[in-house]
């Protein structure tokens, strides 16, 4: 049954690209594709996210699913508070943005109830798989998924409410994607999206980024694919209020939300997540084989680094913070 299930869930997937018949595609001076598209007076230029796909994809998806519980543990807590703060409503049809393996998707399902609808879109088609298996297990009739990049997708579907846990960081275009969620929404749709906040804030990755930097700047070249503007990249409020005007949102708030963040469930964990994900870790990706000999030195730095965040028990255990930010589609 499960074959079928899959086909089904992608099936009803309800994505479809931009850069279809009228539109334009051009190289820009790194060689990526952009995709021009007219809108009325508008012209739409959407790069194509096939470096960060190729990242998602790859080396992070398998990052994910070795520290699947520490990593997940680390966001819920903050994705939970966004959700008290404005949930969706009993049978509302949800967008999941950037819904990565699923858990988030499997918990709106929930919060709307039989009536409602989940559906849930990355850019990682592995994400995608493992998050269908996820919602298959839960026994849940009202998930649907798709894979695709949400900057070139007009979604076929309506929806009164969208989330997004941490999945809107990394859009090369965030005024175009986000645009295209505005235009799915029904009037007077809601959005809610957790993002992180500044990296002072968030020392655990940010003094990762600090070891690593003592030794290592990113290399002129490399064959690694990065996975587009970084976690920080909404991190000021007034740009993160300027790309929602810009997508045409009304009613924009933002809620500060600090937040104890479990780094691993002792130190050695937290030194190898740092070492696998975030910036620090995409340094250290980037460089690969050629700095080897250096590695050992920069985990021991680390270990010194993270040593005071060492609480009773072993766990090590930050200081994170996130905005919750809130927005709406004109009525």
């Amino acid at each position: 049954m499960k074959g079928p299930a899959i086909a089904l869930n992608r099936a009803v997937g309800g994505c479809s690209s931009i850069n279809a018949e009228g539109s334009a595609v051009a190289l820009d001076r790194q060689g990526r594709r952009s995709y021009t598209r007219r809108v009325g007076d508008d012209v739409r230029i959407v790069e194509d996210n096939v470096e960060a796909t190729e990242a998602w994809n790859g080396p992070l998806f398998d990052i994910w699913i070795e520290y699947r519980d520490i990593l997940t543990e680390g966001v819920r807590r903050h994705g939970e508070r966004a959700l008290a703060l404005e949930p969706p409503r009993d049978g509302d049809r949800v967008l999941d943005i950037g819904c990565g393996l699923g858990d988030t998707t499997v918990r709106l399902a929930r919060l709307v109830g039989p009536t409602g609808h989940a559906h849930g879109v990355d850019v990682a088609d592995r994400m995608i798989t493992t998050a269908i298996k996820q919602a298959e297990d839960a026994g849940l009739g009202n998930v649907t998924f798709a894979t695709c990049d949400v900057e070139a997708t007009k979604f076929k579907q309506t929806f009164d409410y969208t989330f997004s846990r941490m999945g809107t960081m990394f859009f090369a275009n965030p005024v175009a994607a986000l645009r295209n969620v505005r235009e799915a929404l029904a009037p007077g749709g809601r959005l809610n999206m957790v993002v992180w906040r500044r990296k002072l804030d968030n020392e655990w990755l940010h003094r990762a980024e600090l070891v690593v930097a003592e030794y290592l700047e990113e290399p002129e070249e490399s064959d690694v694919p990065r996975c587009g503007p970084g976690p920080f990249s909404m991190a000021n409020a007034d740009t993160v209020t300027d790309v929602l005007k810009h997508a045409g949102y009304e009613g924009i708030r933002l809620a500060r939300q600090d937040l104890p963040y479990k780094v691993g469930t002792n130190l050695d964990e937290a030194i190898a997540v740092n070492l696998a994900i975030g910036p620090a870790a995409e340094v250290l990706r980037m460089w690969g084989d050629r700095v080897d000999d250096i590695r050992p030195k920069i985990a021991a730095d680390l270990r010194a680094a993270l040593a005071d965040l060492v609480i009773d028990g072993g766990a090590v255990v930050a200081g994170s913070s996130t905005w919750a930010v809130t927005a709406r589609a004109p009525l």
